[in-house]
């Protein structure tokens, strides 16, 4: 945001020093970036005018000009500006002076023979504009002012401040806006607002306006407001308007433009003018329909899409609500009759448009932070004044359509909060007093007040935004620094339960030869309903990108993106985890901490890339799972109490996946190969073996007892070792197998482990064995082989009970 010091002044009554207001600005939560002073680097320039100008006499393109500098005193320059002439007013440098558009300093030199005492210069020599086709000419009134300092003369000396605005302050997007902010400060006084057309207007407006919209998107465009002003002049803008608009960086256009230009930096409204005799029928407000285009101001030709605020009649689009107007409806030198249009429109609307259009406009930077909506009938008088004091002309009677909403923020606030939250002792009648030059309207007594925020506020929201403007206004720089009080003893531990969860796994992982990954928490709408996402409530309202729309489900959709981005790069075997949340739905409860990881290419536990034997496979579920188990394991979780099913979801291989359960309800983790069609979809070449695990379901760690710890259990026996082979059908879970027979004897059996699966069409259709190791592990005797044999019967028996299977003869 820039705004000139002569401006500030239009509305704030100070005798503040620059440097003072600057800072003050920057202690109030309004950064300075800069300041730009013209006087600095142009105080050199005068006015001049040239007596004589005749050719070079040793160059075809240059002339030789005799300039009066001052009253009676006059010097030989050379120029090369196809313009200069016998009694043109021009900008004259003298030797000495440094030339910023160009970096160079005069010095008196002779220019093919000839020696110039001087240069006349260009706009863009002196950094005014990118004009650069001749050098400055200025009005033939202008001779009463040669030798005075250009600046002086012309008004150019006003400082430029350009300003740092948080996305929050969009009432400081107008002039007064920064204005009220100061003098809430205590530097200086709000000068009263200047008024607008108080006229009931000479006759109907011509033009019916109209909103067309259902009850479901009428907020795209709740109120639009228009007057016709019949028989204006549009030529060129007085001067100190367009040394107003350049100075901020605006190009001058017309007056007509120009005033709309000045009042969206002044105030803080942006409108738009129509030529009136270019619309045909009703100008409307309503959304955009697919196939629909118009060729906007920037003369470039846009496709208007569904859900995009439209100004249209009926002819069509004439232009995006609240971002850019089109050509066809412009205003021209020729234009007699003009439409002023006063509307407001919806922030996310209209950002998501600019978003998808690329659209860049001072309006769109307005409206999608959030204008003013009770200055909508007051910004349509302001620009009606201004266009009849500068073109001239009759107003009609203003038409609205559709009512500004009115937004309405009361809140209880207890002025002592302000003590509680930063430690600043204010008295009641101090904060009152800020809220109230601030725009806020106070009602009660003593501490307690029920605080109304004004229309042009939008970021108040609680008691917690009061406190923030009653001590920004008074000074955060007088906050006390108070030390923390310094404890004696041990400190607790500060990490809780999740971040001690979280960090874990991020050290397990990072050994198992992962590189951790963190990707954005928006996905793709596609991507999303891919991993069981997609929901309505988890869409963005105000996406930063169409490709970052939706919350993600998992953590999975990053994870593979990255893997494929990297294989792409030439790294094929690629190893990536994440620790991060994940969304399952809008509520509080659906947000969770989610550990997930992927495998690509031979990026396997052990190691990566081609190997001498030949051995190196692709990673595969079986890697995901042990991956998962390794997590659990440092999670405290014992993997051997977990379930393991087959009913993992949708986006994995349904024959090369498990799910990892701690009784049939919870499910802990997942893990297997992505399913085809998803890597499809994701365009991603497999296989990718993957694993996710819900951090927030894995139950808490038991902590240790402070008690003695117990004696060391030292087991001297050497253990016994024994292999069973079952006969079972087809679909039973080796897991079931090893759970069956580690519960056969609690005490004796340490570990159960499969070594060999068998499946021939002699045992049968649909059957299978299966080969299981028993480890018993005696502690007070060596086993005899009755005790081994009446194990070995209590094993068989178990499994036969849980699964149906025959030992094998």
């Amino acid at each position: 945001m820039k705004l000139t010091l002569a401006w500030l002044k239009d509305h704030l009554a100070t005798t503040a020093s620059l440097d003072r207001i600057a800072d003050r600005l920057t202690e109030i939560g309004l950064e300075v970036e800069g300041i730009a002073n013209p006087a600095e680097k142009l105080a050199p320039f005068t006015i001049a005018r040239v007596l004589e100008a005749k050719p070079h006499p040793n160059a075809d393109k240059l002339r030789v000009a005799q300039v009066e500098i001052a009253k009676g005193q006059a010097v030989e320059v050379v120029c090369g500006a196809p313009n200069c002439r016998t009694g043109m007013i021009g900008v004259f440098a003298p030797l000495g002076a440094f030339i910023p558009g160009t970096g160079i300093t005069l010095d008196k030199r002779p220019v093919r023979g000839v020696v110039s005492n001087g240069m006349l210069v260009s706009e863009r020599e002196l950094e005014l504009s990118d004009e650069h086709k001749g050098i400055i000419e200025l009005a033939p009134e202008m001779a009463a002012s040669i030798g005075e300092r250009y600046i002086d003369a012309l008004g150019l000396g006003d400082p430029v401040i350009e300003i740092k605005l948080t996305p929050n302050r969009p009432d400081c997007l107008g002039i007064r806006g920064i204005a009220r902010d100061l003098a809430a400060a205590g530097l200086g006084s709000l000068q009263p607002a200047k008024p607008g057309y108080g006229g009931d207007g000479e006759f109907a407006c011509p033009v019916r306006i109209e909103l067309r919209f259902d009850a479901d998107t009428a907020d795209a465009c709740p109120v639009f407001a228009g007057r016709v002003i019949r028989g204006v002049t549009n030529g060129a803008s007085p001067a100190w308007l367009q040394q107003r608009l350049k100075a901020v960086g605006l190009r001058p256009i017309n007056a007509l433009v120009d005033v709309t230009n000045f009042i969206t930096m002044d105030r803080g409204r942006p409108l738009h003018v129509y030529d009136a005799e270019k619309i045909q029928g009703a100008i409307h407000a309503r959304l955009g329909k697919p196939g629909e285009s118009f060729a906007a101001l920037d003369g470039k030709t846009y496709p208007v899409a569904d859900g995009m605020t439209v100004i249209a009649d009926d002819s069509g689009p004439l232009g995006f609500g609240g971002i850019m107007g089109g050509e066809a409806t412009g205003c021209s030198p020729a234009t007699r009759n003009v439409l002023i249009e006063c509307a407001y429109f919806d922030p996310v609307r209209t950002a998501s448009t600019g978003r998808r259009t690329g659209i860049q406009s001072d309006a769109r930077y307005r409206f999608e932070r959030g204008v003013d909506p009770a200055f909508v009938g007051p910004g349509l008088d302001l620009a009606t004044a201004m266009i009849l004091e500068l073109c001239g002309g009759v107003a009609s009677r203003r038409q609205i359509a559709g009512k500004a909403p009115a937004p309405r923020t009361v809140i209880a606030f207890d002025t002592r909060r302000v003590e509680q939250l930063t430690g600043l002792a204010l008295k009641p009648a101090e904060v009152k007093s800020v809220l109230e030059r601030l725009g806020f309207s106070l009602e009660g007594k003593g501490q307690r007040f029920e605080v109304t925020a004004p229309s042009w506020r939008p970021d108040i929201g609680g008691a917690a935004d009061l406190v923030e403007e009653a001590v920004r206004i008074h000074g955060i720089d007088k906050v006390p620094s108070t030390p923390l009080p310094r404890l004696t003893g041990v400190a607790e531990r500060t990490l809780t339960d999740g971040q001690i969860r979280n960090r874990r796994a991020r050290r397990t992982l990072a050994a198992r030869g992962f590189v951790e990954s963190v990707a954005w928490s928006f996905i793709t709408r596609r991507e999303a309903e891919l991993f069981g996402g997609g929901q309505s409530e988890l869409e963005l309202a105000n996406p930063i990108s169409v490709d970052l729309s939706n919350m993600r489900p998992s953590l999975l959709p990053g994870l593979v993106g990255a893997g494929q981005r990297n294989r792409d790069r030439g790294f094929a075997d690629v190893a990536l985890f994440e620790v991060g949340q994940a969304y399952r739905g809008a509520a509080e409860t659906d947000q969770f901490w989610q550990a997930a990881g992927v495998r690509l290419g031979t990026a396997r536990p052990g190691g990566a890339g081609r190997h001498w034997d030949g051995s190196m496979a692709p990673a595969d579920a079986l890697d995901a799972k042990a991956d998962a188990l390794a997590t659990l394991a440092v999670l405290g979780f014992d993997g051997g109490k977990a379930q393991i099913t087959r009913d993992a979801p949708a986006w994995y291989h349904p024959g090369r996946s498990g799910t990892l359960r701690l009784g049939p309800k919870l499910a802990l983790a997942t893990f297997g190969e992505l399913h085809p069609a998803a890597l499809r979809a994701l365009d991603v070449a497999g296989p990718v073996a993957a694993f996710e695990i819900d951090l927030d379901r894995v139950p808490a760690q038991k902590r240790k007892p402070t008690r003695a710890k117990p004696p060391l259990d030292t087991l001297d026996l050497q253990p016994v070792r024994r292999d069973f082979a079952f006969i079972l059908a087809g679909d039973v879970s080796a897991g079931d197998v090893v759970r069956a027979a580690a519960a056969a004897d609690k005490k004796l059996i340490t570990q159960v482990s499969v070594f060999d699966l068998y499946e021939a069409g002699h045992l049968g259709e649909g059957r299978k064995s299966l080969g299981i190791e028993v480890t018993l592990q005696p502690r007070q005797a060596t086993l005899t082989e009755a005790e081994i044999d009446a194990v070995a019967a209590k094993v068989i028996a178990e499994v036969n009970k849980a699964t149906g299977g025959e030992i094998r003869s």
